[in-house]
């Protein structure tokens, strides 16, 4: 029995199979052969005819007229394809005219939080903190290379073999890092860390259990007060979701200026000033970096200036705007520990260039930042605060630290990890200046307790 649709005929039996799954990088030539020769064949047609048709600016246009060469063709051409194997071709040709080819799907889906490619025949996703291979391919190595270019060329960017890394953006706001051959050896490779829809909120960190209430209230005192926070972890721990959090405790009546590498942050106050570095151009001209914006806020009448990440010798800037001033700043940093964070904070500001002696490089440090909040991803997936820290300041040469919150890690049950967050009975120094600014604490938040936390509890 055959059906009609739109005029073509529809067989209900033959199929055409779609590339098998992709293992150690091998795979059915035979099956990826037929498929692949239909699948140009029908795009061919489609760009030559797609253009004189339609604005291709208009995605909704273009995806009407992809539909109804699209048709045509299959009519045209006699190519027998059941229904559901005619819609998955199409929406991977539509795809590739208005998206990122065989990724586009991963991107649409809202729990995935990273997509990474390890040359064509290798994608792998992150979902819940866990990575898993997915079945997903791509054509060979020319095609990751045309989704490259859809990347990058939008940008004014360029990729090639002599310049064979670059930093991008979607314009979703994802993050994009792209490294291709020869620096990357098994074909060109593609990470994308999403950019997140929905805005996390406090509750909502509550309920993961990154936190508890108690230490989002200290944390909310604390912003008030105009504590300097630095927000530190490892890669993919959830600083830049935290550090959106604390900025939501910032007031509306502020002016804020933000400074980033690549824009995640996502605030809602009124009176903000949103910076974003600017990499060379094909010239090797034009950049701009995060240490001259941090430079450029100072003269601009800043209430808080946060920056998203240090990563170099706008360390020494930032230091010193909180040491003349500018205080209530936030950033976050790259690091193993909260000890470790004021270490690179330090060997950063270093790299600024000034001929000074870590000493004094330590005794900025000390005196600039309040607090550390450190994350880590634990071994089920989770993100969790681990350490709320004071900066007390120096003894000697050495920078003062002391845990005020800690999570203990009991064990793991059901591949979940269990513990437990703290007060270690320590009373900061810095309380005084939080109630200074009419803001009471209660007077048992530092009082130890056992509370109960488990992944997804």
């Amino acid at each position: 029995m055959r059906r009609r649709t739109n005029g073509y005929t529809e067989p209900e039996t033959t199929t055409l199979q779609a590339p098998p799954i992709v293992r150690n990088g091998r795979v059915s030539e035979t099956q990826a052969s037929a498929y692949g020769r239909i699948r140009e064949r029908v795009q061919r047609r489609l760009l030559a005819e797609l253009s004189p048709v339609v604005d291709t600016n208009d995605a909704t246009s273009v995806r009407r007229a992809l539909e109804q060469i699209f048709v045509e063709t299959l009519q045209e051409e006699k190519l027998p394809m059941s229904r559901s194997d005619r819609t998955m071709l199409f929406e991977q040709i539509v795809a590739d005219v208005l998206g990122y080819g065989p990724i586009e799907p991963l991107l649409r889906d809202d729990t995935v939080t990273e997509i990474l490619v390890n040359g064509p025949y290798s994608v792998f996703i992150e979902r819940s903190g866990i990575l898993e291979e997915t079945d997903i391919q791509f054509r060979g190595t020319e095609e990751v290379m045309h989704i490259i270019d859809r990347i990058v060329t939008p940008l004014g960017r360029r990729i090639d073999e002599s310049s064979p890394m670059v930093d991008a953006r979607l314009p979703d706001g994802s993050r994009v890092n792209i490294i291709i051959p020869p620096l990357a050896l098994d074909g060109p490779s593609i990470s994308i860390r999403k950019f997140a829809r929905a805005v996390f909120d406090v509750e909502d960190m509550i309920k993961l259990g990154t936190l508890t209430r108690e230490t989002a209230d200290f944390l909310h005192a604390c912003v008030q007060a105009r504590l300097n926070i630095v927000v530190s972890g490892g890669t993919s721990t959830g600083k830049t979701t935290l550090l959106n959090v604390l900025s939501s405790f910032l007031p509306e009546r502020e002016r804020i200026i933000t400074i980033e590498d690549a824009a995640e942050l996502q605030l809602h106050q009124r009176h903000i000033v949103r910076l974003e570095s600017r990499p060379p151009n094909v010239e090797g001209k034009g950049q701009v970096t995060i240490r001259q914006l941090v430079i450029n806020a100072l003269r601009m009448r800043p209430d808080r200036i946060v920056v998203g990440e240090v990563r170099g010798g706008e360390a020494l800037d930032m230091l010193q705007a909180m040491n003349t001033g500018h205080d209530g700043s936030l950033t976050t940093a790259h690091s193993n520990s909260p000890r470790d964070t004021l270490s690179r904070v330090g060997t950063m500001a270093l790299m600024a260039g000034m001929d000074l002696p870590l000493r004094a490089i330590n005794e900025q440090i000390a005196s600039a930042f309040d607090l550390v909040v450190h994350l880590d991803r634990l071994a089920d997936g989770s993100r969790r605060v681990v350490n709320v820290t004071e900066v007390q300041g120096m003894e000697g040469d050495v920078i003062v630290m002391q845990d005020i919150f800690r999570y203990v890690q009991t064990g793991v049950r059901n591949g979940l990890v269990e513990g437990y967050f703290t007060a270690l009975g320590v009373r900061p120094k810095f309380v005084d200046k939080i109630e200074s600014s009419g803001i009471k604490l209660p007077p048992t938040m530092f009082n130890p307790a056992r509370e109960y936390l488990r992944r997804g509890a």
